[in-house]
């Protein structure tokens, strides 16, 4: 109750929008009545509050309700399952695997061993035993660590829902070494991805190539696509990226200078055949965690080569997931999209609240960035006080000269010797 009370009372607070308040517009034309969706490209957000807070859609003076839809896959579900009859046939470790209900694509094996290629078969069936079995395909599982060149146990399955798959491996994989299989279900819908910078200029620090880029405040980076030449087809090498805030640098913000932030991850190309096997596996890109974004930052992407020769990259791209901001557009209507008001908080809607995403929706352009011609800065409503702090500090000394002087006078008036 206390919390909700909380939100009412800053909604209340919160500033009212006004197009005479915002800094920048962008011109929408629609065609079609109904559902249209406009993607916001990276350029939005650098002039925008953080998540986008300050963005409101206008028909003429009229304020129109929208959702932002991101294009990010659903997560997951991964859920482990215990292996069935495991053991070892014609020289083969084998074993069974009851699937949950639904759909299911990618399975990965947890294998306890090191330094070894084996070849997987799986099949699949509706029963345990006396039904047909359907072939899903071999393959390639391996653990080339003495080649730093890397692991993978992931097995791309076509899509599937047989409830019982059975497996062969032919390799030095042990029963023993089996823990389990941990399986994917399939995603109803793929990331998309818009680029936010990209380089190819790389710098070669020791042993690292470095990779540096700046980020205006308030543009997200979700994922970083490397994209290497065709030599070497094969490699392994760890990567550090460091975020560094413009405020670390200056200190200015009269507080504690901001933290480099930092992950690593790994990039992986094996393209070869080793001892009969055929493995084709690739990690070019790399996903980024939570990063803050509210003040400029200079990303610096490290590639440690170890003793082998750099990388040799086309590009470097930072992505962000793709955003869309969605209406009920009216046909052949006009629409200003304004932002840049930092006195605003995110718009609550209905529309948003109750959002559906239709398959059939329409796609809108918005024309390029301009300013605002209606544009005036917002009155400021603080309190005198607040407006003219060195004022308060004045009167205090007054106040207390004033009061120094009285106590000085009452001191002089009891000195003197009463008649």
């Amino acid at each position: 109750m206390k919390l909700s009370a909380g939100v009412i009372l800053l909604a209340m607070m919160a500033a009212s929008p006004e197009i005479r308040y915002f800094r920048y517009e962008r011109p929408i034309q629609t065609e079609s009545a109904g559902q249209s969706c406009l993607v916001l490209d990276a350029g939005i957000f650098p002039h925008a509050l953080p998540q986008l807070a300050d963005l409101r859609l206008y028909q003429a003076d009229a304020e129109t309700p929208f959702a932002i839809r991101m294009a990010a896959a659903e997560d997951e579900e991964q859920r482990a399952i215990v292996p069935l009859n495991l053991g070892v046939r014609g020289g083969q470790t084998v074993f069974d695997a009851r699937m949950p209900d639904g759909r299911y694509s990618d399975l990965h094996l947890d294998l306890k061993a090191q330094n070894f290629i084996a070849t997987v078969t799986v099949t699949g069936s509706q029963t345990e035993a006396g039904s047909a079995e359907t072939s899903l395909g071999n393959y390639t599982v391996f653990d080339l660590s003495s080649q730093k060149l890397g692991r993978s146990s992931v097995l791309h399955l076509p899509e599937s829902d047989f409830p019982l798959l059975h497996f062969r491996i032919k390799g030095p994989i042990s029963p023993q070494s089996v823990a389990g299989v941990s399986v994917l279900r399939v995603s109803t819908t793929q990331a998309k991805y818009l680029g936010v910078a990209a380089s190819s200029q790389v710098a070669q620090k020791g042993h690292s190539s470095v990779i540096e880029f700046t980020v205006p405040a308030n543009v997200p980076v979700d994922r970083i696509a490397f994209a290497p030449s065709s030599t070497p087809a094969q490699f392994s090498r760890n990567v550090i990226v460091t975020v560094t805030p413009a405020l670390a640098n200056s200190g200015t913000d009269g507080g504690q200078p901001a933290q480099p932030q930092s992950f690593s991850a790994d990039l992986l190309r094996v393209h070869s055949l080793q001892n009969g096997h055929r493995i084709d596996e690739e990690h070019l890109a790399i996903d980024v965690p939570g990063m803050d974004s509210s003040a400029p930052a200079k990303w610096t992407i490290s590639i440690d080569n170890g003793d082998d020769a750099p990388l040799t990259l086309e590009s470097v791209q930072l992505q962000m997931l793709e955003r869309s901001l969605c209406f009920d557009a009216q046909a052949n209507s006009s629409y200003e999209l304004y932002y840049g008001d930092s006195a605003l908080a995110a718009p609550q809607y209905d529309y948003a609240k109750l959002f559906a995403p239709l398959a059939n929706a329409a796609h809108v352009a918005a024309g390029p960035e301009q300013a605002n011609q209606a544009y005036q800065p917002r009155p400021d409503e603080r309190p005198f006080t607040e407006k003219h702090p060195a004022l308060l500090w004045v009167a205090l000394a007054a106040v207390i000269a004033l009061l120094g002087a009285i106590a000085l006078q009452s001191v002089k008036a009891a000195k003197q010797p009463s008649e």
